[in-house]
């Protein structure tokens, strides 16, 4: 069954939630915002705690002890959280889209994604090796692949 397809998010239990996410890291990366014109600019510098040879959470479970800053992304803010890149099956559903064919939902696994260059494994440098966010800043993150 596609519980994406047949419920509000709202109405999603915790694992179907969560489930949705299709760990991609996108999220876990360091972001800019211009004050002037308010453009947001991705890096691929990324949280601490990611890994970057799977593009996942070190500490998931456990990440606002470590990252009190770390966005939760729920029902009640997705649409508020206007940094989601246009790939995030959250921000997809909440603007009435469906999954990206390479979604792990679909495939059952990571790999297709991985495949299809959304994910920011491999493609990342830690935060804390970084001086000026400015001289990281990529366009990949942007990129829509379906």
């Amino acid at each position: 069954m596609s519980f994406w397809n047949e419920k509000k998010l709202e109405e999603m239990s915790i694992v179907q939630w969560e489930s949705l996410c299709d760990g991609c890291g996108k999220c876990c990366l360091n972001k800019l915002i211009d004050d002037e014109t308010e453009e947001l600019y991705y890096t691929n510098a990324a949280c601490h705690l990611l890994d970057d040879e799977s593009g996942g959470c070190r500490r998931y479970p456990e990440r606002f002890k470590y990252v009190p800053a770390c966005t939760a992304i729920t029902a009640d803010n997705v649409a508020e959280l206007t940094w989601l890149p246009d790939s995030c099956a959250y921000k997809r559903l909440y603007q009435g889209k469906t999954l990206p064919i390479w979604h792990p939902l679909l495939t059952g696994s990571k790999e297709a994604m991985h495949e299809a260059g959304i994910s920011v494994k491999g493609k990342t440098i830690n935060e804390t090796k970084v001086r000026e966010l400015e001289d990281y800043i990529v366009l990949w993150p942007l990129k829509d692949v379906e």
